[in-house]
């Protein structure tokens, strides 16, 4: 207790603050980084004039919550008032559209990664470069606007990410960590910058329509270690408005939650990869060498440091069990009967356990919004049975769980098994694995892999934007992050390994078959269910 005191009193301390699809999550942690304090704040986005968005109201109201719960924590705990922080850190949901004028004016609502209506310009990007543009980077939501003939196009001079927004207004510095730069814009590996093969093209492509070259919108390209600026006097009246937070505290690059969901789970290093399973569920390994070709199914990003991933993104994961999870709670209600939250996943998750393996012939799609994996343009949750199905409340939550990852399952299965990538291990973590073991040996079937889950899998993105913060400031003088994760981080941790069991591996390939075959039927139920 009093080692914490005084590393809080003497600001040897990180913060880091990640904005995730439903909660903002404050994680301080000490120079081992181990978290000494936390805050959150639960926020939904808006479905507004056809957009996935948040308001700037709420991105500072809700930063401004979440960072006071934090701090009221630090004072409940250890009776001192948070002054001094080492090093801060923001993260975000990956890439959307954040546009703004001469005047720092954002241009439009911020579009976020959900959207999907930049597809054209995905697709149109992607064969001119022959490099897979996902419709949620930011490149393609800006081609898609000029597309559009929208009209803020002309006004722009500079264009960024959430957690770049937030980063730009408290140190005033327009940068990006590399992580989430290879989600606006292709990045090249060797240089650790925007390819400057893409920039040319496309801003031949863009010539006629605006006045600027892309990468005089762009913000500049920082890699892990880095410092990135420091907490203005405004910025820190702006992130604390009771003003006991001191301004000069320098921040690390602004990384997006991949980035840091890599970092979180120790897998930075090449033949490693983790999977973050929550609102959205993203698997992550880093490539000891390029794919043979573009795939639909796989986004190109980088690690912090700028090494090539292959990812695979889906838009959803666990909202649609969310809703059913909230369901049976409102039926429990109705009998008088009140069952905490955290209880109700527990049940419900170990009740899977008992279902058949291919989940008796049920099949569900957990589609909220649309799912680019699966070419599925707008969301329809759905559950769906035959008539000799094997319909019970087993078998109902053990379909539902492996649909969350149903999408993820067909990116994967190409880069494991078409291209013969190498996995020495993979971590999972986000709150599909907070349940022990459930989500975590229905992973390691969907990949047939072992899967880890650490015990600090709960912290999550914003633990992982606090290391980078802490690794800004700490790191010896050449010390990698590959080595200051091992050495520094991780030596110790406890985590459970789980490998795959061949029955629950058969019975998923099994239902992964049923699920396949079935996506006619959501495409379906997009035409014939209009909004």
């Amino acid at each position: 207790m009093e080692n914490i005191k005084s590393a809080i009193e003497s600001g040897k301390t990180a913060l880091g603050i990640e904005f995730g699809s439903t909660r903002i999550k404050a994680v301080l942690v000490n120079e081992k980084n181990e978290p000494i304090a936390s805050g959150s704040h639960t926020w939904e986005n808006r479905f507004e004039n056809g957009i996935w968005t948040y308001t700037l109201e709420d991105i500072w109201k809700g930063l401004q919550d979440c960072y006071s719960n934090m701090a009221f924590a630090v004072e409940h705990q250890y009776g001192i008032k948070l002054k001094k922080i080492g090093a801060i850190g923001f993260s975000a949901m990956m890439h959307g559209y954040m546009v703004f004028d001469k005047d720092d004016k954002l241009l439009v609502p911020f579009r976020t990664w959900r959207n999907n209506n930049a597809e054209p310009a995905g697709d149109k990007l992607t064969e001119l470069f022959n490099y897979h543009i996902p419709a949620r980077w930011s490149v393609a939501h800006l081609y898609q606007a000029i597309l559009n003939g929208e009209e803020h196009v002309k006004d722009i001079v500079f264009q960024t990410t959430l957690e770049g927004y937030i980063h730009w207004m408290l140190t005033g510095k327009k940068v990006i960590g590399i992580g989430e730069a290879s989600g606006m814009f292709p990045v090249d590996p060797e240089t650790k910058q925007y390819d400057k093969k893409m920039l040319a093209i496309f801003n031949d492509l863009i010539k006629d329509k605006v006045s600027f070259k892309v990468e005089d919108i762009l913000p500049e390209i920082l890699v892990a270690g880095d410092n990135a600026g420091t907490l203005t006097e405004a910025g820190a009246k702006l992130l604390d408005p009771s003003g006991e937070l001191e301004p000069g505290i320098p921040l690390c690059p602004p990384e997006g939650d991949a980035g840091t969901g890599m970092v979180a789970t120790n897998s930075v290093k090449k033949r490693t990869g983790n999977v973050s399973a929550g609102t959205s569920v993203f698997a992550m390994i880093v490539l000891e060498k390029a794919l043979s070709k573009p795939y639909p199914e796989i986004d190109l990003v980088t690690t912090p440091v700028g090494d090539l991933v292959g990812m695979v993104h889906c838009n959803n994961c666990t909202s649609d069990i969310n809703g059913w999870v909230d369901l049976f709670g409102e039926f429990a209600h109705i009998l008088g009967v009140d069952i905490p939250k955290w209880r109700l996943y527990d049940e419900l998750y170990f009740a899977s356990e008992k279902g058949d393996k291919d989940c008796g012939g049920l099949l569900a799609y957990n589609y909220v919004s649309g799912e680019h994996v699966t070419r599925v343009d707008a969301g329809r949750p759905m559950f769906v049975r035959t008539s000799e199905s094997k319909f019970n409340l087993a078998n109902f939550m053990r379909a539902h769980l492996y649909t969350a990852f149903g999408a993820l399952k067909v990116g994967c299965d190409i880069m494991l098994r078409e291209e013969g990538v190498k996995l020495d291990r993979i971590t999972g973590h986000g709150g599909l694995f907070k349940t022990e073991r459930v989500g975590q040996s229905y992973l390691a079937a969907a990949i047939n892999a072992p899967v880890t889950v650490m015990k600090t899998a709960g912290e999550g993105g914003a633990w992982g934007i606090a290391i980078l913060a802490n690794y800004m400031i700490t790191k010896e003088e050449g010390e990698s992050l590959e080595d200051y994760l091992e050495n520094k981080v991780f030596a110790g941790q406890e985590g459970v390994t789980l490998a795959p069991d061949p029955a629950n591996v058969e019975g998923f390939e099994k239902f992964a078959k049923r699920y396949v075959e079935g996506l006619p039927i959501v495409r379906q139920a997009v035409e014939s269910l209009k909004d």
